[in-house]
C-alpha cells in the first residue's frame, strides 16, 4: 500500500468541507472510520474505545442514509434535534456526534504525543492524552475501565512498528493527521458549545 496508516484520513480531510466552509456529514464519518484500522493495532486496550467510534458512526449514518439532503451538513443532525427538544437524549445523534467528536480528540492527542514525545512510554502518552480530552466527561466506572485498558497497550516500538515506523514517511503524517484533523474538531465542539450542548457527561 502506499503511503501510511494516516493516508486515507488525509485523503478524506480534503472532502469534509464544502465550497462554503461546511462540514459534511458522509466524508466526516469516512474519516472517523478510517482512523479504525489504525486502533486495530492497539489490540484489547482500544476495544473500548473502537466499539464507541463505531456505534456513534453508525447511529448518525443510519439517520443521515433515512434523508441525505435533510443531513447532508454535520450540524443539521443538532439543529433537527434542538428544534425537536431531543438533543439531549442519550440515543441522540447529537450525543453520538459529541461523544465521536470527543474519542477523536483522544486520538488526536494520543498521535501529538506519539509524535512530540518520542521518549514517552505508550502507557504515558495514553494517560496524559485521556487526562486532557476524555477524563472530565467520564464518571468513575469508565476511567477505572480505561485505566485498566492501556495496561494492554503494545510498547511503543512494536506499536510504531505495526503501523508502518519503517516509513519514513509517517511521523509527518502523523503530525499531518493532528494539525489538520483537530481545527474540524474544535469547530464541532465550538457549534455544540454555541447551543449548550457541548458539556453533557456520560450518563
Amino acid at each position: 500500500m502506499e503511503g501510511t496508516v494516516f493516508t486515507p484520513s488525509l485523503e478524506g480531510m480534503k472532502h469534509v468541507k464544502s465550497d462554503r466552509g461546511e462540514l459534511l456529514t458522509k466524508p466526516f464519518l469516512d474519516v472517523c472510520k478510517h482512523v479504525l484500522p489504525i486502533l486495530d493495532k492497539f489490540g484489547a486496550a482500544m476495544t473500548v474505545v473502537k466499539s464507541d467510534i463505531g456505534g456513534n458512526i453508525s447511529r448518525l449514518e443510519s439517520q443521515y442514509s433515512a434523508n441525505t439532503s435533510k443531513f447532508n451538513y454535520l450540524f443539521s443532525f443538532v439543529q433537527a434535534e434542538v428544534e425537536t427538544k431531543t438533543a439531549k437524549s442519550s440515543s441522540s445523534c447529537t450525543n453520538a456526534l459529541l461523544w465521536l467528536t470527543r474519542a477523536m480528540d483522544f486520538l488526536v492527542e494520543l498521535f501529538r504525543n506519539l509524535h512530540d514525545h518520542q521518549d514517552w512510554s505508550m502507557t504515558q502518552a495514553c494517560t496524559d492524552s485521556y487526562a486532557k480530552t476524555l477524563k472530565k466527561w467520564h464518571g468513575w466506572l469508565a476511567s477505572s475501565s480505561f485505566t485498566v485498558a492501556i495496561k494492554l497497550a503494545p510498547d511503543r516500538k512494536k506499536f510504531m512498528e505495526l503501523i508502518g515506523g519503517g516509513n519514513g514517511d509517517l511521523d509527518p503524517d502523523m503530525e499531518k493527521f493532528c494539525t489538520t484533523f483537530s481545527p474540524m474538531l474544535h469547530e464541532i465542539h465550538k457549534f455544540l458549545a454555541g447551543v449548550g450542548l457541548d458539556g453533557m457527561k456520560a450518563s
